[in-house]
């Protein structure tokens, strides 16, 4: 009688299933319930929020509180070492001569010794002895006897004082090799935090700028304004000479030339002519690097650096400087380029 079978893919009744089949089942459904709990949000990954323009300065500003103690500590210790060195010159000056007069002097009493206790009495003292009368060789011998000792004390004397210049120099020498060393840790650790500085300073938005001279500028549009603010800030200090246009003297039009001239872009020296050389912008759209003028005849220009301040050459006896743009009537805005 035939025996009745299952299909293959079948399973008796009451037969588990095999382990495989329920760790397939199981990550099937993990992966269901993932998926949906990643569409709802349940899993999203919170974004990495990038650190604002205030907090970059702000950590630039406690690296600076560190940097700048470490740059006062190494103008004193390179100030007390110029010192030491000027005074270790001044004693290497005075022990040279010392070394000279102790060598000559040494030099003479080897000169007697020899003469006198090694080799015996020389020609001119045979003669002496030969022909000259007692007291006569008496008197030459006490002579002789005494430039020796002379010449030990002078010898003496000299070794004393070489030997106190030898010793204040030796301290000297310490010192300076201690702060030699105080200043290269110093200057070291200014490195580090210069370039610590520095990466922060790359960290910062395109749109921002920390130039020289000028306080933080941010919402710049492009390169060129980029560039013509931190070489327009560079000037601030330099003085206001009429028809000027750098580098190291300007007035207004010659200012604001110069520095678009370092982005690469050409204005006229004169006001009239820059105003037309710019696109019109209004005052609510006016962004860091575009040019302000005043008065109704645009006799005055300035680079503006935004929040209603601008750096400018101002008048003759004021040099360029950061200044409020409502300090004048306000014509309008331009943006080269």
């Amino acid at each position: 009688m035939p025996v009745a079978t299952m299909p293959p893919h079948r399973h008796a009744p009451g037969r588990p299933a095999r382990p495989g089949g329920l760790r397939r089942a199981a990550h099937r459904l993990l992966t269901l319930v993932a998926a949906a709990a990643v569409g709802a949000g349940l899993l999203a990954v919170p974004a990495h929020a990038e650190p604002s323009v205030e907090e970059i300065e702000a950590q630039i500003d406690k690296q600076w509180e560190q940097l700048e103690p470490t740059i006062e500590q190494y103008n004193k210790v390179r100030a007390q070492l110029k010192v030491n060195q000027k005074k270790s010159a001044d004693l290497e000056k005075k022990i040279e001569p010392l070394a000279l007069q102790t060598e000559l002097a040494m030099t003479r009493v080897g000169d007697l010794a020899s003469r006198y206790y090694i080799s015996g009495p020389s020609q001119d003292l045979g003669a002496l002895l030969i022909s000259a009368k007692p007291d006569t060789l008496t008197e030459q011998l006490t002579i002789l006897d005494r430039l020796a000792r002379q010449e030990h004390k002078q010898v003496e004397g000299i070794l004393k004082v070489r030997a106190k210049y030898d010793a204040e120099k030796q301290k000297l020498d310490s010192l300076i090799a201690t702060q030699t060393k105080q200043k290269d840790d110093l200057a070291a650790k200014k490195k580090s935090i210069d370039a610590e500085i520095k990466r922060l300073e790359k960290t910062l938005p395109k749109s921002v700028v920390m130039p020289e001279n000028c306080p933080t500028v941010k919402g710049v549009v492009s390169g060129a304004a980029r560039t013509a603010i931190q070489t327009a800030c560079k000037q601030v200090g330099d003085p206001y000479v009429w028809g000027a246009t750098g580098p190291n003297s300007f007035d207004c039009s010659g200012l604001t030339q110069y520095a678009y001239k370092a982005a690469g872009i050409s204005l006229t020296h004169f006001t009239g002519a820059q105003w037309n050389e710019g696109k019109a912008i209004p005052r609510s759209e006016a962004r860091p690097g575009d040019l302000v003028f005043f008065f109704s005849d645009l006799h005055h220009v300035g680079l503006y650096l935004g929040n209603d301040q601008m750096v400018h050459a101002p008048r003759a006896g004021k040099p360029v400087q950061v200044a409020s743009i409502n300090y004048m009537p306000v014509a309008g805005f331009r943006r080269p380029g």
